[in-house]
Formats: C-alpha cells, sequence, structure tokens
C-alpha cells in the first residue's frame, strides 16, 4: 500500500462561489456537482440537527484504478453544519460519494490492492483556429472563446498564495462548457485549492532536519560541542494519551496539512475509541477508512472567514473527521441514485466524528499510558 496523500494548501479562490469542475480538489466553496443535483433525496444535504442546509467542506478528487480496473470519474464531497453547536454533532455531517456507473467494470474485493490516481491536471477545451493546415477563415465566436479561456487560466495563476510550497500546486481549474447557475442562498465556507504530496516518514524528517543541523555545525568557525536532534520519547509519555500523542506527532511533522487520504490504509486516530461507521448503504458491504480531514483546515477557514462566519467555526472544536467509504466502492444501480441518465450515483458514507468530548472521555476511560 502507497503512503498517505496528505493535502496541503494551495491558492484562494477569487471568489467563494467561484465554480470549476468535479475534477477540482479544494476546500469550502460551492460543489461542483457532475449533474443537476436538485434530483437529489430530499434532506440530504440538510443538518440531521438543525435541518438547515449544509456547506460544503471538502471536495475530493479520488479515481481508483488496480490493474485493469479504472474509476476514473469518482469523488468525495464532505459537508458540514456551521450553526453553533451543530458542529462536533456527527448528525450534523455527511459524506458523499459520487461516482460514474461503468456497465463493463466488474466488482473488486476489499482485499485487492486500490490506488489513487495522480492529482488532476489543467484541462483546457482547444479550437481549430490555430490549425495552420486549416484553410477555413477563423471563427470569430471561437476565437472569442479560446481568448477568454487564455485569460482565465492567466488570472488563475496569479492567485494569491498561502504558502511557499504552492509553486509545485497543480491547478485542477478547468472550463465547463456551459456555465451553471450559482444557489446564492446555499451557505459557504471560504475556499481554497488544494495540491497533494506524498506524507514522508518520520525518519526521512528527522534525517533531514539532522542533516541541516550538521551543515549549520560545519559553516561555524567556533568550537562547540557536537549534539544531534532532541527526540521526545512520545511513547514513554507517563501523562498523556499514547494515542493522541503520536496523533500530534504526525501533524506536527506536516503543520499545514488540511486532509489525509489513503484508500483501505489505516487513519490518524486522535482517541482510541472510533465507533462504527456501518455498512453500505447500497450493497450492505463493510466500510473501510478512505481520507480524514484535519485541524489546519479549521485555522485556515477561521483566518479568512468575516465575523459572522469566524463566530460559527468556532465551534468547530473536532480533532478530526474520518470517513469511512464502501470498501467495493459499489456502483449499485437500482433506487434513485442514477441520476438524469448520466449514469452518476450517489452514495452516503460514514462520518466519525473525533472531537475534545471524545478525547476527553477517552483520558476518563482509561487511555493513558
Amino acid at each position: 500500500m502507497g503512503r498517505v496523500l496528505l493535502g496541503m494548501p494551495g491558492p484562494w479562490a477569487d471568489d467563494n462561489h467561484e465554480l470549476s469542475d468535479y475534477c477540482t480538489t479544494k476546500i469550502g466553496g460551492i460543489p461542483d456537482w457532475p449533474f443537476p443535483h436538485q434530483g437529489l433525496t430530499a434532506n440530504l444535504l440538510n443538518c440531521g440537527v438543525c435541518g438547515r442546509k449544509l456547506c460544503l467542506v471538502a471536495q475530493v478528487y479520488a479515481p481508483l484504478s488496480n490493474g485493469n480496473f479504472v474509476v476514473e470519474n469518482r469523488l468525495i464531497l464532505v459537508f458540514g453544519c456551521i450553526v453553533p453547536e451543530c458542529g462536533t454533532n456527527p448528525n450534523s455531517w455527511r459524506a458523499l460519494r459520487l461516482q460514474k456507473l461503468d456497465n463493463e467494470r466488474e466488482q473488486f474485493t476489499s482485499s485487492e490492492e486500490v490506488l489513487p490516481s495522480a492529482a488532476p491536471s489543467v484541462s483546457v477545451s482547444k479550437t481549430n483556429w490555430l490549425d495552420d493546415e486549416s484553410d477555413e477563415d477563423i471563427d470569430l465566436e471561437d476565437l472569442s472563446k479560446a481568448l477568454s479561456e487564455a485569460g482565465f487560466l492567466a488570472s488563475n495563476s496569479k492567485k494569491p498564495q498561502k504558502n511557499v510550497q504552492t509553486e509545485s500546486f497543480i491547478n485542477s481549474l478547468s472550463l465547463s462548457p456551459t456555465r451553471k447557475l450559482v444557489d446564492l442562498d446555499i451557505p459557504v465556507v471560504p475556499c481554497f485549492y488544494i495540491y497533494t504530496q506524498e506524507e514522508p516518514s518520520l525518519r526521512d524528517v528527522a534525517n533531514s532536519n539532522l542533516s541541516m543541523k550538521e551543515r549549520h555545525m560545519d559553516n561555524d568557525n567556533e568550537e562547540q560541542e557536537v549534539w544531534v536532534d532532541e527526540v521526545y520519547e512520545y511513547d514513554k509519555a507517563l501523562t498523556a494519551d499514547r494515542t493522541y500523542l503520536k496523533f500530534k506527532k504526525k501533524l506536527d511533522a506536516n503543520p499545514e496539512q488540511c486532509f489525509r487520504y489513503l484508500y483501505g490504509g489505516k487513519p490518524l486516530i486522535a482517541a482510541a475509541e472510533v465507533g462504527d461507521p456501518g455498512t453500505c448503504k447500497l450493497c450492505g458491504g463493510s466500510r473501510h477508512y478512505e481520507m480524514q480531514l484535519m485541524p489546519p483546515l479549521i485555522y485556515f477557514l477561521q483566518d479568512a472567514s468575516d465575523n459572522c462566519q469566524t463566530s460559527s467555526l468556532h465551534d468547530w472544536n473536532w480533532m478530526t473527521l474520518l470517513v469511512f467509504t464502501c470498501s467495493k466502492s459499489c456502483c449499485n444501480q437500482s433506487g434513485e441514485e442514477n441520476f438524469n441518465g448520466e449514469g452518476w450515483i450517489v452514495a452516503e458514507e460514514a462520518v466519525v466524528v473525533q472531537s475534545e468530548k471524545s478525547f476527553n472521555e477517552s483520558t476518563h476511560l482509561g487511555y493513558f499510558s
């Protein structure tokens, strides 16, 4: 199984209602539905606590590949409620798996290794007016469209950067053939785009830090005592929960990670009690871990929110949100999951909330080392 993919903050959107396409991975904003979403089951996007509309928290393009088995059109949407006192209630969160049906596909078992595909690249429609071999007159409408597309991409390349590592950000925006109508009534949180990188091992991080220390010591003309990095012995802490300390250690190694992704892997839990993610509502099969949202996401959203939103987001005191999906990534075609004849299914998956409360309960239950 591959390494964990970390979702790192890229550029901010110019507008929180900015539209792209479903291959875009982002935090906040509005969902890029690949089909008319008005046919969704009633209340699917409403909070199970207060009944108000949920806002998009994360959109993750999550294609799968397993030998000859490939699912390119697949994404995970995570919704949450920003109403005070709803944020830590599991019923205020919802994860949807959107996947396009393929009549020729075959089901796979959870024992087979399924790998996430690489991050999507920029997709721009091409017109034939640049073809030197064409003797036809230039279509002014096509020319205008192409220039608009070029201007759109140029403007996105100048978006403000959130950190220095966004130079490697792969902009996953692509132009939709037709503009979609935006529902301005749905709640939104600030939107920024995400790039992914493999999580380095703790040994790699330690070796890198040690190498930097050694180079610094070589350049120092004054005599000094040779020393190595002090390593905090998390597993030997006498007054702290081992599970939480491992969580914090991984978080501190990459303090800007907004989510972690490893299809079928092991979650990085903050409290020993995880809870039961249940079974798939389409096929009845087991669910397994796919991804989780991390605390830096809250910090970035609070930092960019207006006063009203910031007050609401302060009630998001969860430590991590674990998303479990069908271990077979099934495509049960029965029921109302197939929309508009375009072959898309929508499966409601499970979100497990680990909050400060669950951490405190774990400590009282004797999970200290």
